[in-house]
């Protein structure tokens, strides 16, 4: 029979990434709840001390599978190995996060063994043994919860920014079990040639606390900086909306909506976007939503928590100034 929790933890470059620590966090209260035990599993090279970490959270079994060919996510060998531990262990629940890789990995690791997955969880909770998982559907107008009722694991991920990570219990410990890792050539199909890592230092937009977006209002890439000058006075990341990275003024990373990156952050500030459909996908979900348009009818205002309408050229500024006051 099918027993415990398992949470698959995503880490880059070496580095635990803070989605995995929301994700350990929920399953450990999902696990208090059922009584179930959680574990966690990390894939990597030269990941094992990072992956101890994870007990802090309460990870009670952290399983480590450490390989020159795992040093680098590739969707093959990365789903192998996990379907592997999987299919020895039968978990009843396995969690992951809504990140990029975690979409691909959890969609390809639930195909392989033939169960269902919920994506892009917000809620998660426990009812007569099954996941109840709530999730947004058609662009953030409902919401549905979805359940597994037959097939085993029960998959769900869950939105960044969405679950709150629990205080790390020092005197918490794990059973660390190291995974062998035997990968056939047709697991080693995709390779890494190059990786461009970020070099401006900021966090990324699906784990950003703040952020602060520009749309078409900003009329050129070179007004951005007046939002880079803004999200250095209160620690933001910047964003952008589809018709200023088709413009060429930020690049597709930048991106937040349907067709760009799904973000919930507590503060964002959206400046000179409209607010079309596509876009409020993206961070609809937002805890706090901050509109800057000079267009009184923008959709954006019927979404946002407090709505400045004038020129962003000269509230910007003017925000910038005021938040210099308080930080």
């Amino acid at each position: 029979m099918a027993k415990g929790i398992l949470v698959i933890a995503e880490q880059r470059g070496g580095t635990l990434r803070k989605i995995s620590l929301e994700m350990v966090s929920e399953g450990r209260r999902l696990a208090d709840q059922s009584g179930q035990p959680l574990a966690a599993v990390v894939l990597g090279h030269g990941i094992a001390e990072e992956a101890k970490k994870l007990a802090a959270y309460g990870a009670e079994t952290i399983y480590v599978a450490d390989a020159p060919e795992l040093k680098y996510y590739t969707p093959e060998a990365y789903t192998t190995v996990i379907a592997n531990l999987v299919k020895a262990q039968e978990p009843d629940i396995v969690l992951g996060g809504a990140s990029q890789q975690g979409k691909e990995l959890a969609a390809k690791l639930a195909a392989r063994l033939e169960t269902g997955l919920a994506m892009d969880c917000v809620g998660l909770r426990l009812e007569d043994g099954l996941l109840i998982a709530r999730r947004p559907m058609y662009a953030g107008k409902v919401y549905a919860e979805v359940v597994c009722e037959t097939a085993r694991p029960q998959m769900a991920t869950g939105r960044p920014n969405v679950f709150s990570i629990l205080e790390p219990d020092s005197s918490r410990s794990a059973e660390v079990v190291n995974l062998e890792v035997a990968l056939k050539p047709e697991d080693l199909r995709t390779s890494l040639v190059e990786e461009l890592a970020d070099q401006t230092g900021k966090v990324d937009l699906t784990e950003a606390v703040y952020i602060v977006s520009g749309g078409r209002g900003m009329k050129d890439g070179s007004n951005f900086i007046i939002l880079e000058k803004l999200a250095d006075v209160i620690g933001a990341t910047v964003g952008a909306s589809r018709s200023a990275v088709d413009a060429g003024w930020r690049p597709q990373c930048d991106q937040v909506g349907q067709t760009g990156k799904v973000v919930n952050p507590n503060m964002y500030i959206a400046c000179g976007i409209s607010g079309a459909i596509q876009h409020l996908a993206g961070m609809g979900s937002s805890k706090v939503i901050v509109a800057v348009n000079k267009d009184p009818d923008a959709p954006i205002f019927q979404k946002a928590d407090y709505g400045i309408v004038g020129d962003l050229f000269e509230v910007v500024p003017l925000l910038e100034e005021e938040f210099k006051k308080i930080m």
